[in-house]
């Protein structure tokens, strides 16, 4: 008899503007997971917290700014505290997954009492809430702060057992480094969870993590078929690469990336041919606000005001669906002479607005054999994506790659991860 089909969920929500209305959205998300039956659900890298796309934080080479250092104070108060310790990188383990660590001593009236039960600011407990409630495993990326250091770290929420798994990112990309924390590679240790019979070893590698070759060989090893991608890369040079994952690890990848509205919009492009009338009356060509920065690929793009909140939208089902409302709302992978953050259209009457994105999405769901289940989901901040899976697929995909096994010559070939061990995890 042939096992259930999993389904996995993915969505591309925009980070609120404080951490109880991200935690809020994030449970809209998940009861409409819920509802539409899915089993596991993925949601984007810094999605608690924040990820701060364009800021600077006021720093050069041999330089600071009183108001970078003023910003790196906010956003370090956004970030959630989960009561782990630094560690070396990788917290206390399995010391704070067991909630075996001392609270912190509180001192009344010049006495001090020891509160053993409460660790951090309560963001575990809600998580975990949220997870049993609805019965949705999820996995969401966030910030974590420990001392005077922050990490953009990943948590699996189990809606049986509660936290099951953290991990740091270790290799924060570019300037990411000014504001993030290297986490341990002990942290990539992968879980698992077993639904309706069906066993799901697990693991994330977060957004360019992706791009390094030997992460990528210390999950493989770990046996993983579920391998999850939070990511902040919206480009279209992103999903060849999860496809590359899929196939070489014969694993299902899901991936999840924030669609960021900017508060304003802004036309780009030319003039379309109004008459001469009507171009007087136009004036010269119209011009946005121009708080900006370019990216690495040179687009410019606006910085944020306020990212907008999600809005209910029923679903269908289906083996690879979208919410009921998301083909109207995605739009196909660009081509890259038009992978612009911004577009604008025009009609007799001269230029429209059309909304900016800081960040497009392009979340999607690729199956062990490099296809794509669902998405990419371009410019939707609200839908929700999802698939209906065959575990056994990556078993059978193994019947001629074995990246960590049968085709990896192991007794040529010697790698090891320190602090973390590689015994693949049973089927």
């Amino acid at each position: 008899m042939a096992p259930p089909k999993i389904r996995l969920a993915t969505a591309s929500p925009g980070t609120q503007a404080t951490t109880k209305e991200t935690l809020a959205q994030l449970h809209h998300i998940a009861e409409r997971a819920a509802a539409n039956r899915a089993d596991i659900l993925l949601l984007p890298e810094a999605y608690i917290g924040g990820y701060p796309r364009g800021a600077d934080f006021g720093c050069k080479v041999g330089a600071r700014t009183a108001e970078g250092r003023e910003e790196y104070l906010q956003y370090f108060k956004s970030a959630v505290d989960l009561g782990d310790t630094v560690g070396d990188g990788a917290g206390a383990g399995d010391a704070w997954l067991e909630r075996r660590l001392r609270g912190p001593l509180k001192c009344t009236d010049g006495v001090a009492e020891g509160d053993e039960g409460v660790r951090g600011d309560g963001t575990r407990e809600e998580l975990e809430r949220i997870a049993r409630e609805t019965g949705v495993f999820i996995v969401t990326g966030l910030i974590e702060k420990v001392g005077g250091s922050l990490y953009c770290a990943v948590v699996y929420v189990c809606p049986k057992l509660g936290f099951i798994g953290k991990r740091r990112k270790v290799q924060p990309t570019g300037t990411e480094r000014l504001i993030w924390a290297q986490g341990s590679p002990a942290t990539l240790k992968a879980v698992s969870t077993t639904i309706r019979g069906v066993r799901v070893n697990l693991a994330a590698a977060i957004c360019w993590e992706n791009y390094m070759p030997l992460l990528r060989q210390a999950l493989y090893a770990q046996n993983v078929n579920l391998w999850l991608a939070p990511t902040a890369d919206g480009r279209e040079t992103w999903l060849p690469l999860l496809r590359t994952i899929a196939l070489e690890g014969r694993c299902f990848v899901v991936s999840s990336n924030m669609c960021v509205r900017e508060g304003g919009s802004e036309v780009v492009g030319e003039w379309d041919d109004l008459a001469g009338e009507d171009r007087a009356k136009e004036g010269s060509r119209p011009t946005g606000r121009r708080n900006s920065c370019l990216t690495e690929e040179g687009f410019e793009i606006a910085l944020p005001q306020s990212p907008s909140s999600a809005t209910a939208v029923p679903a269908t089902s289906a083996s690879a669906i979208a919410d009921e409302e998301e083909p109207r709302r995605r739009r196909a992978e660009p081509e890259p002479e038009k992978a612009t953050p911004a577009v604008a259209a025009k009609s007799k009457k001269g230029w429209q607005r059309k909304q900016r994105f800081v960040s497009r999405g392009g979340s999607a769901i690729v199956g062990p054999a490099g296809d794509v289940l669902a998405g990419p989901q371009w410019e939707d901040d609200t839908g929700i994506v999802y698939a209906d899976v065959d575990f056994e697929d990556c078993i059978r995909g193994r019947l001629d790659l074995d990246a960590a096994g049968s085709y990896s010559r192991n007794d040529s070939f010697k790698f090891s991860v320190e602090g973390l061990d590689l015994d693949p995890l049973p089927y």
